[in-house]
């Protein structure tokens, strides 16, 4: 009766402790927060279908908010427990929110990521029908030849700690964050259509935020959607 989705989220969350150095058993009670994003629950279509398939863990197993919150019942985290969904930014965004409630005392730690998994045919079919997929399943982004993109599944997960609190504790560090921002498109030529102007406002605020100057930018990571 269980979305896969959360399983592999308990999977990945545990391995990204392990990882981080931090002890599972040792954090129930803390206040280590989560921000999943996760956009489809292709899974419910199936599992409740035909309704006589319902049965009392049928909700629990499918509802999105449960996927983030099953993590925290399993380990026993108290900070905030947050599901999140604007579709392509959902885990990005998670990251964000997870920096914030870090800088302001709301959590000593936090989990951020996502989950995808491609389970039924109609998300696909509608993409299709938009024209956002590319005809060869493959990105070409900011290529001439770019027409559309190739939807993908998997999982991730980083533990997040202030700098400070994970030098003290010799925590191994991957990367540092140092100033994340978040904006909307606005009005553009189309639903789904980019607004060039808006997104370089969050580009200026995020150097901003970093305290950083673009010349200082040596390697960019870019996001190639459908639009």
């Amino acid at each position: 009766a269980m979305d896969p989705q959360q399983r592999l989220l308990l999977e990945v969350s545990h391995e990204a402790l392990e990882r981080a150095g931090q002890s599972p058993e040792k954090l129930k009670g803390s206040k280590t927060s989560i921000y999943i994003g996760l956009c489809f629950d292709d899974y419910a279509k199936y599992s409740v279908s035909p309704p006589t398939r319902i049965d009392a863990f049928s909700s629990l197993g499918n509802t999105r908010s449960i996927a983030a919150g099953r993590i925290a019942y399993v380990l026993g985290l108290q900070g905030t427990v947050m599901q999140l969904d604007t579709t392509c930014s959902s885990s990005l965004l998670g990251v964000h929110l997870a920096c914030q409630s870090l800088r302001n005392g709301e959590s000593d730690m936090a989990l951020a990521g996502g989950v995808n998994l491609i389970l039924a045919p109609e998300p696909m079919i509608g993409f299709c029908k938009l024209k956002a997929l590319a005809v060869d399943g493959r990105c070409k982004t900011l290529d001439a030849a770019a027409d559309g993109y190739g939807r993908g599944e998997g999982c991730g997960i980083v533990v997040l700690k202030k700098l400070r609190d994970a030098i003290a504790n010799h925590d191994p560090i991957l990367a540092v964050i140092r100033g994340p921002a978040v904006n909307h498109d606005g009005s553009s030529n189309g639903l789904t259509a980019p607004n060039g102007t808006a997104q370089a406002a969050v580009i200026r605020q995020a150097l901003e935020n970093a305290q950083v100057e673009p010349q200082q930018v040596q390697y960019s990571e870019t996001h190639g959607t459908g639009t």
